[in-house]
């Protein structure tokens, strides 16, 4: 007792000291701020750990990107189980255990689901042409210099570009990667497994398990909400209520962060407006499409990551990617993905290639032309089914890049752009906190590209 009072005097002696802005949240949600700060590092310095192989010391830096609150907090890295333990002055402790194949995910008391995960490995990369395998076999050199190119700029802005994939007509054509990263290092694309749980529930569509215009969701919506469809909820705009502010006490940090069913705090929510009216951005309404996806699989998380490898990543090529649930089994659609920056080209290659692994549909046409179309909405129709569109407004989203390009997005400005009228796949990876010139760097890579000379991959510095 004595060493929590004298924990809570250093973080209210800290709080005064410090402002708002500083800390990343307010001395009126003081109790959930420090949960939430606790839980955020405990799960993702156990991810960085155990998925992307960083040191201490990087996790620690990475997390203070969010707040400087994160230097205060306690990790323990633990084996037997392994995972991390944190802790902020005794205040708020908290366990993310590590199991392999599905990552990290935290640990709630009375709930045991993920003890019993048994998930098979992907498979090892093979020394196979890509992107079924990882020979490159050429680097066009224009591309390669406006790659390197960037990464001087990036690394001079402090922007912390950490890999760059350029794929042209369905070749890696150039990449890059930060020291300390690789081509077989994987990252967290944050919102970017948004599209990729869209695209689950495409291949679903195709084995004729699900349809864009399903109703009755869901159990627990007994009233108007009964009548939402999966389309809605892929558009974002079925009026749904949700707090994606990331500030504590809003609905997003308590989703990811307190809450051991991330589903459960956007099953709750009510309409806000009609359906179809309004896009409302929304975390938690992609973490219903992965509840959604879960009952369809038989509500096993054992069976869900078994249909997405079988289904989707070992079809592409995909080695390294880690889809993280939830306590109680559920996917995080919304957050919680892992993968090499050429396993993510791969998730954009698909996309490019109308849908098809070595000519095979995984995703039918129909649905890439659906999942890239504009939305009904009022007030921003450039959102197709999980990805941002380049067009659907007056304007165009990014008036550099072509008017076909979409995009999968994630926090840190992580993005995979898709540009179907170059057969192209741009992906950057990073940890960037404030502004990224992402339509700048991608327009300077396209301009690179009109001009192909190449050159044997392993001539390449990269």
């Amino acid at each position: 007792m004595k060493k929590r009072l004298i924990g809570a005097a250093l973080v209210g002696t800290a709080l005064l000291v410090l402002p708002p802005k500083f800390l990343g949240f307010s001395i009126f949600h003081l109790e959930h701020a420090v949960q939430v700060s606790t839980s955020l590092s405990a799960k993702l310095a156990c991810s960085a750990k155990y998925l992307t192989g960083l040191d201490e010391e990087q996790i620690v830096s990475d997390l203070m990107s969010y707040s400087p609150v994160a230097n205060l907090v306690k990790l323990e890295y633990i084996n037997a189980p392994t995972g991390v333990k944190a802790s902020l002055f005794g205040m708020a402790q908290v366990t993310a255990l590590y199991r392999p194949g599905i990552g990290c995910a935290l640990t709630y008391d009375g709930i045991e689901t993920l003890n019993d995960t048994n998930v098979s490995p992907l498979p090892a990369p093979s020394s196979a042409p890509w992107p079924q395998g990882e020979q490159v076999k050429y680097v066009d050199l224009e591309v390669q210099a406006a790659v390197n190119n960037i990464f001087r700029s990036d690394t001079q802005a402090g922007l912390n570009t950490r890999a760059i994939v350029v794929v042209k007509d369905g070749e890696i054509v150039a990449e890059g990667y930060a020291d300390g990263i690789s081509n077989k290092t994987p990252l967290l694309g944050w919102s970017m497994a948004k599209s990729a749980t869209a695209m689950m529930l495409g291949r679903l569509e195709a084995l004729g398990k699900v349809s864009d215009a399903d109703k009755q969701l869901f159990s627990q919506w007994q009233d108007e909400r009964q009548n939402l469809t999966l389309k809605q909820l892929l558009q974002m705009s079925s009026g749904l209520q949700f707090d994606e502010t990331y500030a504590p006490g809003s609905d997003a940090t308590h989703m990811l962060f307190t809450a051991s069913s991330a589903s459960d705090v956007a099953i709750n929510s009510t309409l806000a407006h009609a359906p179809d009216s309004q896009f409302s951005y929304s975390s938690g309404t992609t973490n219903l499409l992965s509840r959604y996806l879960h009952q369809v699989l038989g509500e096993n998380v054992n069976q869900t990551v078994s249909f997405l490898q079988q289904e989707l990543f070992i079809p592409a090529g995909i080695h390294s990617a880690v889809f993280e649930p939830d306590a109680t089994g559920v996917l995080v659609g919304s957050s919680y993905l892992y993968a090499t920056g050429r396993d993510w080209a791969r998730l954009g290659l698909i996309m490019v290639n109308g849908g098809k692994i070595n000519n095979e549909h995984i995703l039918a046409a129909d649905w890439i032309k659906r999942a890239t179309s504009a939305n009904s909405s009022d007030n921003e129709k450039a959102y197709g089914y999980q990805f941002w569109l380049n067009q659907g407004n007056d304007n165009l989203r990014w008036p550099a890049l072509p008017e076909d390009a979409y995009a999968m997005m994630g926090n840190r400005h992580q993005s995979v752009m898709m540009i179907p009228s170059q057969n192209t796949v741009l992906v950057r990876l990073g940890w960037t906190k404030g502004d990224y010139p992402m339509e700048q760097n991608y327009a300077q890579l396209l301009e690179a590209l009109k001009e192909k000379p190449i050159l044997p991959a392993e001539a390449s510095s990269h």
